[in-house]
């Protein structure tokens, strides 16, 4: 993807009426006031999608953050994701509720849901799904999807899900671990696809290739590999607590890399070996 894109870019999602943001803001390992303050810097600079988890432990923190925005609430997109389940049906909703409670208060809903993670084995992921299914029936979610799923979970859920394909796949993405299998599965479905990590935490900010292709631009390695993500038709989830860099991230906008420099950041992938977190497995 390539051409005009702007920070107030929507992407619908599979047989829904709902809207995601293309850029969205990460808040892994972002706790207690930290989170706080990060998520209203976000939100002040322009992002409208913020990304939390029950295993972050930060969902209070955003709803807070969310509120002190002064935004109404129908123009943030939150987003969170349970990580197992809870031993059966019912517990696993009760686990759900207590999330968008956190976050949303009694009354209120988030705007995904996601399974953070297919390793509970065949019934556990049934099992969340459904849950997840039956929060979506009763509004306290407007969508749902599933994280770190291969195209073999995907396929899996057509036995048991009333809701398929999922709205969102949201997975580990960058120019060295870019997934193609399931990325293309994702795409020919309709599935929009998430890219945690796009920023690869750090760790390539010296990488060579990356740095002359920022020099180039006159654009930070953090804002290449955003772009990046954007152009290659994901949503990216960046993360930062640095307000300068928060805002940097999001100043993705003025300018397009090249089909020829993309290319080039294609030829770093690394497959399976290229993942920081976690590399899904396709069948």
């Amino acid at each position: 993807m390539s051409g005009k894109l702007a920070i107030t870019d929507l992407v619908p999602l599979p047989n829904s009426t709902v809207q995601i943001p293309r850029l969205g803001f990460g808040v892994y390992r972002a706790v207690g006031d930290k989170c706080v303050e990060a998520t209203k810097t976000a939100l002040k600079v322009g992002y409208r999608h913020i990304d939390s988890a029950q295993f972050y432990g930060n969902e209070a923190e955003v709803g807070r953050a969310v509120r002190e925005s002064g935004l109404p609430r129908n123009e943030v997109f939150i987003t969170t994701k349970i990580m197992t389940p809870a031993g059966s049906p019912d517990a696993t909703y009760r686990k759900l509720v207590e999330s968008v409670d956190k976050i949303a208060g009694k009354d209120g809903y988030v705007d995904l849901f996601l399974i953070h993670s297919s390793k509970s084995g065949e019934s556990g992921r049934k099992e969340l799904w459904q849950a997840l299914e039956r929060l979506l029936e009763e509004g306290r979610t407007r969508s749902i999807g599933v994280s770190n799923y291969g195209v073999k979970h995907i396929e899996e859920m057509k036995a048991y899900a009333k809701v398929w394909p999922p709205h969102v796949n949201q997975i580990e993405l960058h120019p060295w671990c870019q997934q193609r299998v399931i990325d293309k599965y994702c795409k020919e479905h309709g599935i929009v696809v998430e890219a945690y990590s796009p920023l690869v935490r750090n760790y390539k900010a010296n990488d060579p290739t990356l740095v002359a292709i920022a020099q180039k631009y006159g654009k930070t390695t953090a804002q290449i590999l955003v772009r990046y993500a954007l152009q290659k038709g994901w949503v990216p989830l960046p993360k930062s607590e640095n307000p300068e860099r928060i805002a940097a991230n999001a100043d993705v906008y003025d300018f397009e890399i090249t089909s020829d420099d993309m290319t080039v950041l294609d030829n770093l992938d690394q497959g399976a070996a290229g993942a920081i977190v976690e590399a899904v497995v396709n069948e």
